[in-house]
């Protein structure tokens, strides 16, 4: 996502036990191809229309065929007004299910973890770090992703980090993604990897995949108008430039256990009309 969600930041077990619960997202196709059973969508996708009228949308959301939820903490923070278990009893009427959250890290966190674990959910996320000044900074963000997934760790859930396009911008010969990757520990922090801002970046989502296997246990499937040469340029999925098939058979090989939707701009569309389109696409969608 791109973080201008920082106004409403504002306003508002060991990997491999982790391994071993492994939700099921695929099913055997003809030929060897793999389709996705389940996925998720990140509600920034449909921030506009939640605001107005949130258990609609949600409603539409289920039927649209979403099964997993990932929020953000906006003006009325992750649960949308609702208290976590009266979130949680929605998503449950829905037959879905909130797997992650966005948050703001720095206030309340221990609570927020508390909140999260009670009703069953895995992850908790830093969503965005600025740029820093130095590697030793970076290793300071390190030290405290550490600290956030000590907390996260004893509420009985994991602690991750989103990245952004600047995150792989170098500095004394290191991108800062190195750093968090090599400095924090796999035990307590793992990674969401925004597909969309690591082509932003010009690096290949595949080789990141890769190089850290099972350390991006999520990721946004978020498509990239294709030829655009701006930042914000993400489109409904199957009509941009990205191989999705190519790149979510390499993350299902390394460790990803979650695919979350994510898109930030609409021509000639609307949120809902996007989200629908995208889950449409993943409805179809074989790899």
């Amino acid at each position: 996502m791109k973080y201008k969600r920082s106004e409403f930041l504002k306003m508002g077990g060991s990997l491999a036990a982790a391994f071993a619960l492994r939700p099921n997202l695929f099913s055997a196709e003809p030929g060897n191809a793999k389709k996705l059973d389940k996925f998720g969508i990140q509600l920034w996708t449909v921030k506009k229309a939640l605001a107005s009228d949130t258990k609609g949308v949600l409603k539409q959301l289920s039927q649209d065929g979403y099964k997993q939820v990932e929020s953000f903490e906006g003006r009325t923070g992750m649960f949308w007004g609702m208290s976590n278990k009266d979130f949680k009893k929605n998503m449950d009427d829905l037959g879905m299910t909130i797997i992650s959250s966005h948050c703001e890290t720095g206030k309340d966190f221990e609570k927020k973890a508390a909140d999260a674990s009670a009703i069953g959910m895995k992850f908790l996320l830093n969503a965005f770090v600025p740029v820093q000044k130095s590697v030793d900074d970076y290793k300071k963000v390190a030290d405290t992703f550490n600290k956030n997934g000590e907390v996260c760790k004893k509420a009985g859930i994991r602690f991750g980090y989103h990245n952004h396009a600047h995150d792989f911008k170098v500095i004394d010969g290191q991108s800062p993604m190195d750093i968090y990757l090599q400095n924090t520990d796999p035990a307590l922090v793992d990674f969401e990897m925004d597909i969309y801002w690591v082509v932003t970046a010009n690096q290949d989502p595949e080789a990141w995949l890769k190089k850290y296997k099972n350390r991006f246990r999520l990721c946004h499937i978020k498509d990239r108008i294709k030829g655009s040469k701006e930042e914000d340029a993400s489109c409904i999925l199957g009509q941009g430039s990205i191989d999705f098939k190519k790149i979510l058979d390499t993350a299902s090989a390394n460790g990803m256990q979650y695919y979350i939707v994510e898109q930030e701009r609409y021509d000639n569309t609307t949120e809902m009309d996007s989200a629908k389109a995208d889950a449409d696409y993943l409805k179809n969608f074989t790899f």
